[in-house]
């Protein structure tokens, strides 16, 4: 079977009405999630450099899936650069961050007295759910639907994360 989950992607980018600090800040506070996501409803730090995230530093987050699906993953922050980028990587089984699930990233960009946020999903060569999915079901378009839902998802998070400031 041909890999056409490996790569795949979404973005969504917005502008809102908060400095590239604030906006970061709220981003990188990975412990407010659950306030914000329609999915990944709680996320905790395991493994921590400091008081500002820093690449390295590790979390695990549970999401739960609008068919009752939960699981508890285990992330680790690739990317800490205040106020520009924040991203991590979705762990599979095996641990190996070269090898993700997923990648997350956000960058920001001052816009004027706003910041342009671009939100974006990489599904990674690991084995996830949605890999697994697409496998499983080879006739139905899975991969365009779970990368709509988290297109919504996303919008909503960045949307309720920053106030409902969207310029």
């Amino acid at each position: 079977m041909d890999d056409l989950v490996a790569g795949a992607g979404t973005e969504v980018e917005l502008t809102v009405g908060l400095s590239p600090a604030r906006a970061w800040d709220l981003i990188s506070d990975v412990t407010r999630i659950g306030e914000w996501s329609p999915e990944c409803v709680r996320a905790a730090w395991t493994e921590r450099a400091g008081g500002t995230p820093r690449a390295g530093d590790r979390f695990t987050a549970r999401n739960e899936y609008a068919d009752g699906f939960a699981a508890t993953v285990e992330c680790v922050v690739t990317e800490a650069e205040r106020p520009y980028v924040f991203a991590w990587v979705v762990l599979d089984d095996t641990g190996a961050v070269d090898r993700p699930g997923s990648v997350w990233r956000y960058e920001l960009r001052a816009a004027g007295e706003d910041t342009r946020v671009r939100h974006t999903f990489t599904h990674g060569p690991g084995l996830t759910g949605l890999r697994e999915s697409a496998a499983d079901n080879p006739d139905k378009d899975v991969l365009t639907g779970r990368l709509a839902q988290l297109r919504r998802n996303m919008t909503m998070t960045l949307r309720a994360m920053t106030g409902g400031t969207e310029r």
